[in-house]
């Protein structure tokens, strides 16, 4: 690696390494990303749960993308497409996960406690 090569802010193989602005920018927009579901939640601002789940979710996958871009400095051009084909993999898995933990958690919570929402309603 010659000295151009590494003033320039890349590497072995041409991809570029974060610069320390990229990494606080990525940063910053991941607690903002965290802050706002947080505060959605704790707060109850929205009153529907489902609208929540669904904006939790929007937020997540934002957030995913933020760290793809800043963290892993994962973009259309590096490593011949390898970078987009990570992208579609990542996005599968995600969409798999996410949609597979709701089912989960709403099936386990409509089977393993079935008489706890009779008992919400006795005196």
């Amino acid at each position: 690696m010659s000295a151009h090569d590494h003033a320039e802010g890349h590497g072995l193989g041409g991809a570029a390494h974060g610069s320390f602005r990229g990494y606080l920018t990525g940063f910053v927009l991941s607690v903002i990303l965290t802050a706002i579901p947080f505060w959605l939640v704790m707060t109850g601002a929205i009153d529907d749960k489902q609208a929540t789940a669904i904006v939790i979710m929007a937020f997540a996958v934002v957030q995913i993308v933020v760290h793809m871009v800043f963290f892993l400095h994962m973009n259309t051009t590096s490593e011949g497409g390898w970078s987009m084909l990570a992208l579609i993999f990542t996005l599968i898995l995600v969409v798999i996960v996410l949609t597979g933990s709701l089912w989960v958690m709403y099936h386990l919570n409509a089977n393993m406690m079935p008489g706890l929402h009779d008992m919400r309603e006795m005196p």
